[in-house]
């Protein structure tokens, strides 16, 4: 009888238009090493994974389900990035490559070569047509997605380049670096921009907020530091956390900042004061972290090979 009523409940509700939603898994399990960076495809049904088992994992969003294993790196893989149209994977790694694969069935499109060190970090333009790199060999790059080719060797940091991001709109690449410094980049010009002077230790991660004119970094000061893109000045900080801090990202509404750190805590911040407005610790170093789509929880990769799932309000 209950069978039968709750088929009955489900028929009606579906009638109604109201569908119970597939909760995500707390964690995925898969990776043999350390996960160091994920990455959310663009209609948020897919997600990346990068392991230091040399292996790239694509997992169905939100049911947690392993899809298929992307291998061909010879050393670690550090990141991984969407294209905007969804269709094409880019991940990087310590065997000084950059590969792209296709997601629908994780072929190889094509190899990337000519840095001459770890490549930490890459990023694909919002149009899809240039693909930015930093690395451990100092320097950050331009490629053309298309043919492989480097349209651009921007310039050098004085040490290894950790993170690249782009502006929303993408006329700015920004590059953060174990130098300390941060280093604004003209896309369309090639050329180095201003350099933000102010963090006290590794800059570890950049983002840019919605209104391209508002950066946020963080590193091993234990600091989110709050930049103004047009003049290069800070304009205010976030912390001390406990942590050195990894990684920092919005939620797709631009309207949440999370960070994460070597403590393994997870925090979002309230934008206008500053404060935290959600932190929990979990159970291992934290390396990288992404919003959920619908900006309900934190997905976070650890020392420990576990992606976790962290639910951070309705």
């Amino acid at each position: 009888m209950r069978t039968r009523l709750f088929a009955a409940l489900v028929v009606l509700l579906a009638w109604f238009g109201i569908t119970s939603a597939q909760a995500p898994p707390t964690e995925l399990k898969g990776h043999t090493a350390l996960v160091y960076n994920v990455a959310f495809s663009p209609d948020g049904k897919m997600l990346a994974t990068a392991g230091f088992d040399n292996i790239v994992k694509l997992w169905d969003f939100p049911s947690g389900k392993e899809l298929r294993e992307l291998k061909g790196h010879t050393g670690p893989v550090y990141c991984v990035a969407f294209t905007p149209d969804g269709k094409t994977l880019a991940s990087s790694s310590h065997d000084m490559t950059i590969r792209l694969s296709n997601v629908a069935d994780g072929k190889l499109i094509r190899e990337i070569k000519g840095h001459t060190g770890i490549v930490d970090s890459v990023a694909y333009s919002p149009d899809g047509k240039i693909l930015a790199s930093g690395s451990a060999d100092k320097s950050v790059r331009l490629w053309n997605p298309e043919d492989g080719k480097e349209v651009k060797k921007l310039g050098e940091h004085t040490n290894s380049v950790y993170w690249v991001a782009f502006s929303p709109d993408g006329k700015t690449l920004a590059s953060a670096s174990a130098d300390g410094l941060i280093k604004l980049w003209d896309v369309a010009g090639q050329k180095e921009l201003k350099t933000l002077k102010g963090h006290d230790g590794a800059v570890t991660s950049v983002v840019f907020a919605p209104d391209n004119a508002t950066l946020y970094s963080v590193g091993f000061d234990r600091l989110v530091h709050v930049w103004n893109v047009g003049t290069g000045m800070e304009t205010k900080k976030f912390g001390p956390t406990t942590d050195d801090l990894y990684g920092v990202t919005f939620s797709r509404d631009g309207k949440q900042l999370a960070t994460v750190g070597y403590g393994g805590n997870l925090t979002t911040w309230n934008l206008a004061d500053g404060k935290p407005a959600f932190s929990k610790k979990l159970k291992s170093v934290a390396y990288c972290v992404a919003f959920t789509p619908d900006g309900k929880a934190l997905v976070s990769g650890h020392d420990n090979q576990m992606v976790y799932v962290t639910s951070i309000g309705p």
